[in-house]
């Protein structure tokens, strides 16, 4: 009884019923941690593998056996050893057999044991056979030979080993999954030449330190050929902590203008990744791809096929895109959480793990060398025994014959022990030959080499590393072989923005005077031919392109922006952009520009001063706008001009009483937001005004349209007008005070 219990008038124990879930909760969770969900780190084993593995080598289900309905197996197992459920125990049968699931597989299937698409699409355990796989010799092989404990069975009419004996760190080999009662394990497989490679590191020497040991082992080697795209850093970090993460990326090629993936990261399913894919294509947000094909086979067990839309199309960024959206990329967790030594569940570290497997092995191979030198040493006491039968040969068949109690008699006249006399009595006639004194004497000799020999290497420390690190040699010839999975650097992926997966077009963006405001697909437009409702008209017109954003400027000089992709079609009259946008009380929409975000323009108001800055500069994700343009009530913006060559561009300014300055463009500021720098000197005390502001590349002639007629000036002409910002400027010829429209048209004359 414990010390809150009592006992009530009948004689049965009461316990308070939270003492009582605590502790049956307690003895639960450790049930689970250490009979169910956690490896052993001696065999890398859950309890139910081990029962498997161990009746199927009762059964004689080794691997040169003939196969076993497997429904036998699980009767075995599930009968004597693991009284829970059938199904379970045939999933973590059905894992082991899995060539895509387990990197080295403890058993040989025959039948549908799944498939990497789909591993649950196993038969049934009544249609399919199996038996033990060569690599699970490792495990059993020294069973027999006093190495490990045994324990009674659930009804204690068998005996079953605690571990089995394994010759390889089974447990970094395959790793494995688990969920226990507040703890979990994720071990990932590695590869066994590498694990062997630094397990022999460490016999030669011990005191090595992790990063000598990551010499050999690069990172997990899963039994996919996908690629390991986490850093060194990374993987080292993980094993030092016994904790990380880890990703993997798919391996794709071109195969005629294709994309062909032909490895996926670990359990991922290639339906799932075209399924995937198809539902990006199906809410088109994946335009560059045309269609999907799934072409894998037997000779071909991953080959599924991307189409592009056409030979455009980047492939690195697309599939970039793909790796960062669907399962072609996948991180997994490193969480190195085993059963030790002593028992109890740890995370431990890459080098712990192997040090402590090191002495797990080094007990196994002297509970092996000790078992065999009793057995040694029982064979030796028998023939000593033998021996003096032989000697005195005559004299013991008399006793036996004549005497009732010969055995008696035979063990105090030689003083044998019972073992001896016993063999003795055993004695065949034929064996009563003198050639056997021969063959005693001989293997007397040879067993008592090998107890020498035995005692020498049990006392020595070094000798015991030494014959591990030859049997680890010996084994990898048998069962290693190259990694498969690559560890290679790779850049990092990235999701594609909205505006970079919608197919780009040129737009034509229209601005009424009232403020509303659509798109038109191409450059080439019929203003002439567009309908405006009534009282309405034509305001401004900018091109771009459908991935790009429009800035658009009110009368106060505020800036805004939309995505020109969401502009509503030019079929129509469009939308009001009060409806999208906030502006000041009697403020109108004034002008628009689209273009590559890092352009150059020139802003200015009609007083005369102005600057240039990005188009980036007017973006704004405020429905407000921001203040761009500064200049005093009763000003106005003029359209924004894009340069061409901020270098070479030069910049013409008209103002209303004919008046004509050009100066180079360079002379301006370069401002995010402000009033500038004055660009033609104005008298605001007379209403004069800034009214026409042009850029002028370089090669280029003007040609000035009044009411009435029209010149082109060409360089010789434009002389007279040039000079520095700020200037007055020169009046122009007569019957163009007045212009209406500026144009510029491309020369072969350098201006």
């Amino acid at each position: 009884m414990t010390e809150l219990s009592t006992l009530n008038p009948e004689g049965i124990e009461q316990i308070p019923i939270y003492d009582f879930s605590e502790r049956a909760y307690l003895e639960y969770s450790m049930y689970v941690i250490l009979d169910r969900a956690l490896p052993h780190i001696g065999d890398g084993l859950k309890p139910v593998q081990r029962r498997i593995v161990y009746a199927m080598s009762e059964l004689g289900l080794n691997s040169t056996a003939k196969f076993k309905k497997s429904a036998r197996t699980v009767g075995d197992v599930l009968g004597k050893f693991h009284p829970h459920g059938d199904s379970a125990c045939y999933e973590a049968m059905v894992l082991m057999a899995q060539p895509f699931s387990y990197r080295y597989p403890l058993i040989n299937g025959q039948g549908n044991w799944g498939a990497p698409d789909d591993p649950k699409s196993f038969a049934a355990m009544r249609y399919t056979e199996s038996k033990l796989t060569a690599y699970a010799n490792t495990l059993l092989d020294e069973l027999k030979q006093g190495t490990v404990e045994w324990k009674a069975n659930f009804d204690g009419t068998l005996q079953e080993p605690t571990v089995l004996p394994a010759q390889l760190p089974n447990i970094l080999l395959n790793g494995t999954t688990g969920i226990a009662v507040g703890m979990t394990t994720d071990i990932p497989p590695h590869n066994l030449k590498e694990v062997v490679k630094a397990c022999i590191h460490l016999l030669k020497k011990p005191n090595a330190t992790l990063e000598d040991i990551f010499q050999f082992i690069k990172g997990p080697d899963f039994p996919t050929e996908a690629e390991i795209i986490s850093t060194s850093d990374e993987i080292l970090d993980a094993y030092r902590k016994g904790n990380g993460s880890l990703r993997m990326r798919g391996i794709y090629h071109r195969e005629n203008g294709d994309i062909v993936i032909t490895a996926l990261p670990h359990q991922v399913s290639g339906s799932k990744i075209l399924e995937q894919i198809a539902g990006q294509m199906q809410t088109k947000k994946l335009p560059m791809v045309a269609d999907l094909r799934d072409e894998s086979d037997h000779e071909n067990p991953t080959r599924l096929v991307i189409v592009p839309r056409s030979n455009r199309v980047n492939v690195e960024q697309l599939m970039h895109h793909l790796f960062a959206t669907t399962d072609l990329e996948r991180t997994y967790r490193l969480n190195l959480n085993v059963i030790g030594l002593d028992g109890r569940p740890q995370v431990k570290n890459l080098l712990t793990m192997l040090q402590e497997w090191l002495t797990f092995r080094k007990g196994i191979v002297q509970n092996r060398l000790q078992h065999r030198l009793e057995k040694v040493k029982e064979r030796l006491h028998l023939l000593d025994g033998l021996l003096i039968a032989y000697l005195n040969l005559d004299e013991i068949i008399r006793i036996i014959r004549n005497e009732d109690r010969a055995k008696k008699i035979i063990q105090e006249k030689y003083d044998l022990s019972d073992a001896q006399t016993d063999a003795i009595l055993e004695l065949r006639l034929r064996q009563l030959a003198k050639l056997e004194e021969k063959k005693i004497r001989e293997e007397q000799k040879s067993l008592a080499s090998e107890r020498n020999q035995l005692e020498i290497t049990l006392g020595s420390d070094a000798m015991i590393r030494t014959l591990i690190r030859k049997e680890l040699e010996k084994i990898v010839k048998n069962y290693g072989d190259d990694r498969r999975s690559p560890v290679v650097k790779r850049q990092n992926a990235a999701a594609l923005s909205e505006s970079e997966l919608l197919p780009t077009e040129g737009v034509t963006i229209i601005l009424s005077s009232k403020g509303w405001i659509r798109s038109a697909k191409g450059y080439e437009i019929e203003v002439h031919k567009l309908s405006f409702k009534t009282g309405d008209e034509l305001k401004a017109i900018a091109t771009g392109r459908t991935n790009q954003m429009v800035a658009i400027m009110d009368s106060s000089g505020r800036c805004y922006s939309l995505p020109i992709r969401n502009l509503p079609s030019a079929r129509g009259h469009g939308e009001p952009l009060t409806g999208r946008l906030t502006s000041p009380p009697a403020v109108t929409f004034e002008w628009i520009a689209a273009g590559n975000p890092n352009q150059l323009v020139v802003l200015a108001s009609n007083q005369g001063y102005g600057f240039i800055s990005k188009l980036s500069e007017l973006y704004s994700k405020n429905r407000n706008g921001k203040s761009v343009l500064v200049f005093p009530d009763g000003a106005k913006p003029l359209p924004i001009k894009m340069l061409s060559d901020a270098e070479t561009d030069r910049l013409i300014a008209i103002s209303n009483e004919g008046r004509m300055l050009i100066f180079p463009v360079s002379q301006l500021p370069v401002l995010a937001r402000g009033k500038g720098n004055k660009i033609m000197q104005i008298l605001l005390g007379k209403n004069e005004s800034l009214s026409f502001l042009e850029v002028l590349p370089a090669n280029h002639n003007l040609i000035l349209h009044s009411a009435t007629k029209s010149i082109a000036l060409k360089s010789d002409n434009l002389a007279g007008y040039l000079g520095d910002r700020g200037r007055r400027g020169q009046k122009l010829p007569k019957g163009f005070k007045k212009i209406e429209r500026l144009e510029t048209r491309e020369i072969n004359l350098i201006l």
